[in-house]
């Protein structure tokens, strides 16, 4: 008897790994090569494009737990979150430390008869009782849950030997990514626990940004790799389960228009099969989207986020606060100023200034500090204003400004610029009267 799957099992976005899913060399073979090194490792890309399926294809789920990371965190929650997926009981402790802060009392129950934890400092005791067997009871270890030394110790005492995921480390305060890029040197040095960090950001060495010493200690898998030739393998592969078969043309022209997301032709797959009453696996070999318009499908799934895309530049230009520069709008004015095909490629920060300093009212005052001072915090502000998937990410180290949302580049690209600028009370673009802009500042 043939195995029947549903549509939303094959295409769309899910929870669990997508039966559609395609091996990349260049990135499947990559993480699975660098979980063998001993060294922590960081899944990075654009929104959507399969850092979590990346993770769930290669590991068994009792290989690691999972952390998601919360925007408010600092690094004493996120050491406590740590602690209690890995099977400690985390309370506060009247005691404090050397700083001030208070300390945490953590515990891991016996179960039927087995100490779990195995404190080497003798601060855990135990007690014989009746019978054959011999039940310990550990009293909780007090510590100090922002240092290193004793989060190692205690998932030490309990032989805790799983990988160490956190998802959406993005979301992290920047403070707080800072500081855990310094627990991971003394994580890797001092432990043989390997954290594998995801966040959405096109940063290669993001990490090493914060904290120079993981150079060679921590390796990255770009997941934002995707190819035509990976993305008609997955519709593909698609097919094959549901026994179906698009229309070349629309199949083409879907893997033209989609900027290389895989969300995307998930998405636009879906749709259109649902559209076509195609729900689950076909009795017979079907063929699908033969007088379907492909662009006009990525629209639509593209436009189930107007409102989010919308929000995203009022919310963003409206900054942290009033202020007399505006800076977080004139960014957006960058932004919107840019051609969609180079906004893919990254928008430098040479680029970025020169629009900003041209159009500006108070232009000539302005220096590349004044724009860096809120790139560098592009990632708190969308947090904040609980911009979620973020849109756009700064590469400090390249000085880059990167669109992390495939799906808004595909929305700007049908939008009207003019209107856009209006509505937020910005002057047109500079860059349309100047058509050699962009030649000139990429030679600069």
């Amino acid at each position: 008897m043939e195995v029947t799957h549903t549509v939303d099992d094959v295409f769309g976005f899910s929870r669990d790994l997508p039966l559609n899913y395609v091996v990349r060399d260049d990135v499947d073979s990559k993480f699975i090569d660098s979980l063998s090194r001993n060294q922590h490792i960081v899944i990075y890309g654009s929104s959507k494009q399969g850092k979590t399926s990346l993770r769930k294809n290669c590991l068994e789920d009792g290989d690691y737990i999972v952390i998601s990371c919360q925007n408010r965190w600092t690094l004493v929650e996120l050491n406590s979150a740590i602690l209690k997926r890995a099977g400690f009981k985390v309370e506060l402790s009247q005691a404090k430390t050397v700083t001030g802060q208070s300390k945490v009392l953590v515990e891991v129950e016996a179960k039927g008869g087995i100490p779990l934890l195995a404190h080497a400092k003798g601060k855990a005791g135990y007690e014989r009782v009746s019978g054959e067997e011999e039940t310990k009871e550990f009293a909780p270890l007090e510590i100090d849950p922002a240092d290193t030394n004793d989060i190692i110790e205690a998932l030490q005492g309990i032989g805790f030997g799983k990988y160490i995921v956190l998802e959406d480390f993005h979301y992290l305060p920047d403070e707080t990514q800072r500081d855990f890029s310094f627990s991971l040197k003394a994580f890797h040095e001092d432990s043989d626990f390997t954290f594998i960090v995801v966040g959405v950001w096109r940063e290669e060495n993001r990490l090493i940004a914060f904290n120079g010493d993981l150079t060679d200690r921590v390796l990255s898998v770009d997941v934002d790799t995707w190819k035509v030739d990976s993305l008609r393998e997955v519709i593909k592969e698609g097919e094959a389960l549901l026994n179906i078969e698009f229309d070349a043309t629309f199949r083409e022209k879907l893997l033209e228009r989609s900027f290389e997301s895989v969300h995307i032709v998930q998405e636009a797959c879906r749709k259109t099969l649902r559209s076509e009453g195609v729900f689950q696996t076909q009795e017979h070999l079907r063929n699908v989207a033969v007088d379907r318009d492909a662009l006009e499908v990525v629209s639509e799934v593209v436009a189930e986020h107007q409102g989010r895309y919308s929000g995203f530049l009022m919310n963003f230009a409206d900054g942290f606060q009033q202020t007399e520069l505006e800076m977080p709008k004139w960014v957006i004015y960058a932004l919107l100023s840019c051609p969609v095909d180079k906004l893919e490629e990254g928008l430098r920060l040479r680029q970025i200034a020169k629009i900003i300093k041209t159009s500006h009212p108070r232009g000539n005052d302005l220096n590349n500090g004044n724009i860096t001072q809120i790139l560098n915090v592009a990632g708190s502000l969308q947090n904040k204003k609980n911009i979620r998937p973020l849109v756009i990410d700064y590469d400090g180290t390249n000085r880059n400004l990167h669109v992390v949302d495939k799906g808004f580049l595909i929305w700007l690209s049908s939008q009207s610029k003019d209107e856009l600028l209006d509505e937020l009370g910005l002057p047109k673009s500079y860059t349309d009267n100047e058509p050699e802009f962009w030649d000139a500042t990429e030679a600069l």
